[in-house]
């Protein structure tokens, strides 16, 4: 496994030229497999190992960086200022799409009032069919639009999400915050996911405390940059820990990291509405078509819930 490990580290490294990297990667394999099983000379193992402590000590000096040559879904790092009642945010994202890879950029500056933040909604998005997705929120308002945060990997110019690249350091970390008709749209209308809307039963004051932790995060990622990591620094494993932080009581779940399978943990443990057997629950959940309909209207926010099942704020 350590071997591995320094491998696909080697193989995924911040240096220049794919042929090198592949060339030192698979040296280093056929050597370390040698060393260790193969040669009858007891330093080969030492010097091996050696050899591995150095990749790690290499691996670990790799540094985040936020000048690089960004997409322009993720080229603006939000920003917030806490005034009191008052949040302010720079960077919010409402772009309008005419397919997934056509766009006009827009992002826009947006006040909103903590004590008029009642509610939150959580998504689950499906790119395949499978026990894994993408999963983000929406902080809730009873004076203004709903406002989305997703927890996403930084992708430069060229680049498409690998889960397996994330665990070495291949991709930033950023707090997306935007519109719905954006963050959700793009994803319903033109990237052809399967996109599923839940309320949750949090009250007011819980998710006024989630939504200081998102914001504290939100500038702590624009003055230092971080890795997005697949297991521990992801959208759904952020969102737990920041539900822990928020006064949320309960054990780690394995569909803490299976998050397509997300939506029945909560279920289960009582945070949506439970007075539908979950299956119907799940199916008047999609908003697909609702949001395909509701294409870049002004009130796509209203027109994707007309449907769905509601619980009391």
């Amino acid at each position: 496994m350590l071997i591995a490990w320094a491998t696909l580290a080697i193989y995924y490294s911040n240096l220049p030229f794919a042929e090198v990297r592949t060339g030192l990667a698979g040296a280093f394999a056929l050597f370390t497999i040698w060393a260790f099983w193969i040669s009858r000379q007891r330093r080969m193992p030492v010097i091996a190992m050696a050899l591995f402590l150095g990749v790690v000590a290499w691996w670990i000096s790799i540094p985040p960086s936020h000048d690089r040559n960004w997409r322009p879904e993720v080229a603006v790092m939000p920003r917030v200022v806490i005034d009191g009642d008052r949040v302010h945010f720079t960077g919010v994202r409402n772009f309008d799409y005419r397919t997934r890879n056509d766009f006009t950029p827009h992002y826009e500056e947006r006040d909103v009032s903590l004590s008029h933040l009642t509610g939150l909604d959580f998504y689950v998005s499906y790119f395949t069919k499978g026990p894994v997705g993408h999963t983000f929120v929406s902080f809730i308002f009873d004076n203004a639009p709903p406002l989305s945060i997703s927890i996403e990997t930084r992708p430069e110019v060229g680049e498409g999400f690998a889960p397996v690249a994330s665990l070495f350091k291949q991709f930033e970390l950023i707090y997306v915050v935007g519109e719905e008709r954006d963050l959700v749209g793009v994803r319903t209308n033109h990237r052809r996911e399967a996109v599923y809307l839940y309320h949750l039963n949090t009250s007011a004051a819980d998710a006024r405390r989630l939504f200081l932790i998102y914001l504290a995060r939100i500038n702590e990622l624009a003055d230092r940059p971080e890795f997005y990591h697949l297991l521990t620094n992801s959208c759904t494993i952020n969102i737990v820990r920041y539900a822990n932080a928020s006064g949320r009581a309960g054990s780690f779940d394995f569909r803490h990291f299976l998050n397509g399978l997300i939506d029945a943990y909560l279920y289960e443990s009582g945070r949506m509405d439970t007075t539908l057997p979950f299956d119907e629950l799940r199916r008047r959940s999609l908003i697909n078509e609702a949001a395909q309909a509701a294409d870049g209207a002004p009130d796509f926010s209203q027109r994707i819930r007309a449907s769905l099942p509601t619980i009391a704020r």
